[in-house]
């Protein structure tokens, strides 16, 4: 299974998310065409409520321990139902990439 699809798959399992997105951001990067080392997740659940956003953060890091031992970057977006839909189902794009002559 792909590391993707592994993220994905625990995050399903553990915080039964209202909305669920996993992009691999790693063709935006200089590596190997393929490659899963960047990742930025979208996740909404009622399980982030009343927990302060580097809580939530940590749950997940937790949830992807293992991942995490085998990627570059995680973007993480961590929301409620109601901050989702203040939002409008949006989140902000990730930065551009400034390392590694990607963008020389």
């Amino acid at each position: 299974m792909s590391i993707q699809a592994n993220i994905e798959h625990k995050l399903a399992s553990e915080y039964d998310a209202d909305f669920l997105q996993v992009e691999n951001e790693s063709h935006l990067h200089n590596v190997a065409p393929g490659s899963e080392s960047h990742f930025k997740v979208t996740i909404v659940s009622k399980a982030f409520k009343d927990q302060m956003l580097i809580k939530r953060h940590r749950m997940v890091n937790s949830t992807l321990q293992q991942e995490m031992q085998q990627i570059h970057a995680l973007a993480l977006h961590t929301l409620t139902p109601e901050e989702w839909q203040e939002r409008a189902g949006k989140v902000a794009d990730s930065p551009k990439c400034r390392g590694g002559g990607k963008n020389q």
